[in-house]
């Protein structure tokens, strides 16, 4: 049986196209090996049906003075133990999601000799990506690179980013922009870093509606657990209906019932938006890693498919303004939900399969 050993940091950015590419990958008889840090014990609910390999592996950020001293040892030491379990697995191919993890690995399945490719979920070029392009044979993209991009631009395969399966389910779902006196759905959420200033500002930003717009509003928000009461109790003081919840287990779903998603641009997001098609109002997380989300956002602003504005620049009249604006006018909601549907790739776990499969020789 040919084995493919995958390699992705711990967020969720970096796992779920790993666990996605796995399950596509076992449905087409692979062996599959997740290799990673000392975290990877936990992770095999996560990866059901493939196997778990650990390296050591350290990182540069949010280090003392004497854990980056030893950073270098304890990457070497991943590099020498990667090598030998992979000499051991002789796997048909080697694909790195990002995350410091997989960075000795990488390494070492260049110096093994092994075929290798890396996926990129961003805009821009991760940092530990970046470092082991030039090695890579193929570097699968989400979006068009904007920033670090290698310079054969030939290795370069635009897959898209994998999505969970119920997002695939509700790929290109007909999207009927709201009439004049329709309810106008809306969904609102931060991710899991910085949703706070989205509790503060659009709530106060909705409140500030003509009152025949602020009637016709069904608000969803995903908050904060410690800013749902504070977000609560602004809405009600306009009066204004919204289901809030610090998570939602049916999101895609509220995607795919809402007129319109006001949210960040991570990798994840963007890959939903255009896969079920629906136009957003992108504010990216301002401290994101070389403001990737930028980049993501760019992407859907560039192809009429969202409308973006940075959080350095929004106030709540300007914010309330450009809703109005936007809400106003549902001929532009149907065209950026359709250009959003444009640039969806619901295959993208069989076209990054397609490609693990051709640099190993399958």
């Amino acid at each position: 049986m040919t084995t493919i050993v995958l390699s992705a940091g711990g967020t969720g950015g970096h796992l779920f196209p790993a666990q996605a590419l796995a399950q596509e990958l076992l449905r087409r008889g692979r062996h599959i090996v997740v290799m990673t840090d000392s975290r990877g014990r936990n992770y095999g609910g996560q990866f059901p049906g493939a196997s778990i390999e650990t390296v050591p592996a350290a990182t540069f950020v949010n280090r003392s003075i004497l854990s980056l001293v030893a950073a270098p040892f304890e990457i070497l030491a991943g590099i020498v133990v990667g090598v030998a379990k992979l000499m051991r697995l002789r796997p048909a191919a080697i694909v790195g999601f990002g995350g410091y993890p997989s960075l000795p690995v990488m390494i070492a399945a260049r110096l093994a000799g092994f075929p290798t490719a890396i996926h990129e979920q961003n805009a821009v070029l991760g940092r530990v990506n970046r470092i082991v392009a030039a090695g890579a044979g193929a570097v699968a993209a989400s979006f068009p690179i904007a920033r670090f991009a290698p310079k054969d631009v030939s290795r370069i395969v635009y897959t898209g980013n994998p999505v969970r399966p119920e997002v695939q389910n509700l790929a290109g779902a007909p999207y009927s922009a709201p009439g004049s006196n329709d309810t106008i759905r809306l969904l609102i959420f931060g991710g899991s870093q910085g949703a706070s200033a989205l509790s503060e500002l659009v709530p106060a930003a909705l409140a500030g509606l003509p009152e025949n717009l602020r009637a016709r509003l069904e608000i969803v928000q995903q908050c904060r657990p410690e800013d749902i009461e504070k977000v609560r109790r602004s809405y009600a003081a306009a009066g204004l209906k919204a289901e809030l919840a610090s998570f939602f287990d049916d999101m895609p779903l509220r995607l795919q019932r809402a007129h319109l998603v006001v949210c960040r641009s991570g990798a994840s997001t963007i890959s939903e938006l255009t896969v079920i098609g629906r136009p957003a109002v992108l504010i990216p997380y301002p401290f994101a890693t070389d403001d990737h989300q930028t980049a993501n956002a760019d992407v859907l602003v560039d192809a009429g498919a969202a409308w973006m504005v940075q959080q350095r620049d929004l106030t709540v009249e300007k914010l309330g303004g450009m809703l109005q604006g936007i809400l106003e006018a549902p001929d532009e909601l149907a065209r950026h939900a359709a250009a959003a549907h444009g640039l969806g790739k619901p295959d993208a776990a069989a076209r990054l399969a397609d490609l693990v499969d051709r640099i190993g020789g399958a």
